[in-house]
């Protein structure tokens, strides 16, 4: 080969690689631009995508337009809803396509999905947020409909990965399909064509809030041939499972304008017994590898006619298993002579005449059998429910032969025989003498224990009686840990609760001799350390919640209650729970060598639980109610350092924490009104006390006399108000007014009535100089004590200079007005002349001369102190 030659093949090579290289810069517009006319032409939504690339070497030779981050967001009724997410579109095609002229649309080969979310809605009014399909301009001319920038010639669809979820709000149900992968191949352009399929799946169905379908796997291979003209589609070669079941269909599946139109049959391949252990999701069946079965297990099905809004297909659909049996390899105990005849049979095409017979369910654990039948009629109107459960189970012996996971194992002995025979109208409308229940059932022995769980429970014994109206729970006895608990009580509605959602209605008895919470609660040992970095990485706790579906009465009666360190006796009361709150009437216990009293209401029906409460105490330990009551705590921590007894009302209101229930201390409101008995302070306990002790030399806190003193607490919005109240410590009286915060800090105000002779040996001595009579009136001087800072470290100020020097003036002014009075005596005595017996003057007008100069005298000899007084402080 000659060089020219090589050359020319380079070339060409270089030249094929250049365009490679550069059609996909050349034409991203013009794709951008065709995928931007194709949505804005075809859908009322808002929607967006980061970018559109163009490539000629990932599928070369084709070319492939990929769409990255494609959302569809819905307009109104549903605004701002996102209809439809992909991470991922790829459209694969001819290079040529790329050279279209404008009026040419693209044809697209291949279409990839992947990592996709489609979120379908239903409203209350019957409107679906996916009809956004712009609606087709019957004025516009062919031309301009035909003018469209794709059309499909596909060969070839995937999706990876598609996640859906439907919901239909009018109707309560839910619909999602997880994980979905699915592709076919064939050559759609065709009218008439084999399409090769594969599809894998979870699927999960809700209806009024009951999971009928949970994670189910469904996959399915076949061979489907569609005949495009006439909208039939009829089953090939084809392998469906349903978790682990295999079904095979023959027959055709018809579109009609307003529904469809079946024609199957479907069964499964073969009758081993281990394809109704396939119907049990894997994580409940275990594996089933290894398991050894006898007997068969058979599902025939027959679905013919149109599914329309009117009608359904007439059906018949059975399940038989005959002297069955399945034993794992790895259990000591099989499950023996199970027998099955089910049957879902419609003959009208209408939907009411729906019905299933079970007419046999039975299996035998080792000795014990257990039997069960129903049948149900009129399926969509008025369900009519008959229904018979006769056996025992062993329910230590169904571990043994069943892979049943559980932290303990499961021992008991459970024994029914039971009737119901009822219709769902009567239960909707609480009709229960429509209902006719009859039999009994008993739980004896059984031991059971979860992670949540403080301690093992065990149920020593429950029985219950089936009867027309009700349920009756004759007896319950159960035991965990140091706790017992007995019950009896009744139910009003079990049926209304189990089948239709409606409140569980019923009134027990409760009795224990000893009731500790920490038994039943388990309590948090994680590190403080461990704590915080778990809080960063999970989410949050859920909030505890009242059952909404509980609408009882307790009357509960209990010897002992242990809460934390909170030891109550004699717990009587009554508890009413009904819509996710509690109220609690006339309940009393002992504690704290006294008795309490208490009633209220406890609601968790808001994202915010809430809580109103009254406290009545009659003869309680002052220390103890208020060092080990948290929120008391907080109200009057001052009353953990006394002794002696209370007698007080408390009412209360506030939110609690979602958490644990426990009371957010500034959102407390309420009020406390009491009066102490034999009341005793230890000052040397508290830093506040000893602070006024060490500050003030006229007070010793031990002679604080607290008896029989009233007290009014105030307390809103983080902060604690003490009304005024008086004391007294020996000679002194004191009024005390102010308040604190629950973050413990201090502002209060005691104003004190002190005798002057408190007040330092200098003023003591000034007033002995007095006399007896004139010291008196300095028995209650004014002293103002200011009290800030906080419990830890408080700051006390008085105005000790301030009452010592208006004290000093005082008994200064007062040894002024006894020397006058003095020697206004003895110059009455030196002008006036004789006296009677009583001191007064013998001469009237004598005594009015003299009483006119000594008053003249006194005035001046007041001017001289005064002056005096004046010319010190000048001074």
């Amino acid at each position: 080969m000659n060089k020219k030659v090589l050359k020319w093949i380079g070339g060409v090579v270089l030249g094929l690689f250049l365009v490679l290289m550069l059609t996909p810069i050349l034409f991203k517009g013009k794709i951008q631009d065709l995928v931007l006319k194709a949505i804005n032409d075809n859908l009322n939504a808002n929607v967006t995508f980061e970018k559109v690339d163009l490539s000629l070497l990932r599928n070369f030779p084709k070319a492939t337009v990929i769409i990255k981050d494609i959302a569809v967001v819905n307009k109104e009724p549903f605004a701002g809803d996102t209809l439809f997410y992909a991470n991922n579109i790829k459209l694969k095609m001819s290079v040529m396509e790329l050279f279209n002229g404008e009026k040419k649309p693209m044809n697209i080969e291949g279409i990839l999905l992947e990592n996709a979310k489609a979120n379908i809605i239903v409203n209350e009014q019957g409107v679906t947020n996916y009809d956004i399909a712009i609606k087709d301009d019957d004025e516009k001319d062919d031309e301009e409909k035909e003018d469209k920038p794709f059309s499909l010639a596909l060969k070839h669809y995937q999706v990876n990965n598609l996640n859906l979820s439907y919901k239909d709000l009018g109707s309560k149900m839910m619909f999602n399909i997880d994980e979905l992968y699915h592709q076919g191949t064939g050559n759609l352009a065709a009218d008439v064509l084999d399409l090769d399929t594969e599809s894998k799946a979870k699927i999960s169905f809700e209806k009024d809030g009951s999971k009928l379908l949970n994670g189910v796997n469904l996959s399915l291979k076949a061979i489907i041939g569609m005949d495009m003209a006439n909208q039939v589609y009829s089953f090939k070669k084809n392998k469906a499972l349903i978790n682990q079941l295999p079904l095979e269909f023959d027959g055709s599946i018809k579109l009609l304008e307003n529904g469809q139109q079946y024609d199957l049959t479907f069964a499964t391949p073969d009758s081993d017994f281990k394809n109704f252990l396939g119907l049990v999701p894997e994580a409940y069946a275990g594996n089933l590898k290894g398991v050894t079965t006898t007997g068969d297990f058979k599902i025939t099905g027959k679905v013919k006619g149109e599914m329309t809004d009117v009608k359904v297909p007439t059906m018949d659909i059975k399940m038989n298993a005959t002297n069955a049996s399945f034993k794992y390899p790895d259990l000591p105990m099989a499950v023996q002579n199970i027998m099955l005849d089910v049957n879902v049979m419609n003959t009208t095409g209408l939907m009411k005449d729906m019905y299933v017979d079970i007419n046999k369910l039975s299996f035998k654990i080792a000795q014990d059998v257990f039997n069960a039948k129903a049948n149900i009629k009129n399926i969509s109107e008025n369900a009519l429910v008959d229904a018979n459960f006769n056996g025992v189970i062993n329910l230590s012996n169904v571990a043994k032969a069943y892979p049943v996971k559980v932290d303990v194992p499961l021992s008991g002995i459970l024994k029914a025989n039971v009737s119901a025979n009822f219709d769902m109208n009567s239960i909707e409308k609480e009709q229960y003498q429509n209902i006719k229940n009859s039999g009994s059932a008993s739980l004896t022995g059984f031991n059971f224990s979860t992670e949540a769980m403080a301690k093992p429970m065990l149920i020593q014994e429950a029985a219950l009686t089936f009867n027309t109206s009700n349920v009756t729970l004759n007896k319950l006895s159960l035991k965990t840990g140091s706790t017992d608990l007995a019950a009896d009580g009744r139910l009003d509605n079990l049926y209304g609760f189990l089948f239709n959602k409606q409140t569980l209605k019923g009134n027990f008895n409760l009795k224990s001799n000893n009731f500790l919470l920490a038994d039943l609660l388990k309590e948090d040992t994680t590190k403080p350390e461990d704590k915080k970095e778990k809080a960063s990485t999970a989410k949050a706790s859920e909030p505890l919640k009242i059952p909404g579906f509980l609408d009882c009465t307790i009357n509960a009666n209990a010897n002992t209650v242990v809460y934390d360190n909170l030891t109550l006796k004699n717990v009587k009361g009554k508890l009413i729970i009904k819509d996710e709150a509690t109220r609690l009437e006339n309940m009393s216990t002992n504690v704290f060598g006294g008795t309490m009293a208490f009633g209220g209401n406890v609601s968790t029906k808001e994202t915010i639980p809430t809580f109103n409460m009254n406290l009545g105490m009659q003869s309680l330990d002052i220390k103890q109610t208020f060092t080990e009551l948290g929120f008391l705590k907080a109200i009057a921590p001052i009353a953990g350092v006394m002794t002696g007894k209370i007698n007080a009302t408390v009412d209360m209101s506030g939110k609690l924490k979602a958490a644990d229930l426990s009371p957010e201390l500034n959102t407390l409101s309420g009020d406390i009104k009491g009066d102490l008995s034999n009341a005793v302070i230890s000052a040397q306990n508290s830093k506040l006390l000893s602070s006024l002790d060490g500050a003030l030399n006229f007070i010793d806190m031990k002679n604080i006399d607290l008896s029989n003193k009233k007290m009014h607490i105030v307390f809103n919005n983080g902060r604690v108000q003490f009304k005024p109240f008086d004391i007294k410590s020996k000679d002194i009286a004191v009024t005390v007014s102010g308040e604190h915060g629950f973050d413990q800090t201090l502002n209060y105000s005691l104003d004190f009535k002190v005798p002057a002779k408190l007040l330092g040996s200098d003023v003591a001595n000034a007033l002995a100089l007095l006399g007896p009579k004139s010291s008196d009136k300095f028995d209650a001087i004014p002293v103002k004590v200011g009290v800030t800072g906080n419990f830890a470290n408080p700051k006390v100020s008085a105005n000790m200079a301030e009452v010592v020097k208006n004290l000093t003036n005082q008994i200064v002014d007062e040894q002024k007005n006894q020397l006058v009075d003095k020697g206004k005596d003895a110059l009455i005595d030196l002008l006036g002349g004789k006296k009677d017996k009583t001191g007064e003057t013998t001469d009237p007008a004598k005594k009015n001369e003299t009483e006119e100069t000594v008053n003249k005298i006194s005035e001046g000899l007041k001017g001289l102190f005064g002056k005096k007084k004046k010319e010190e402080e000048a001074q």
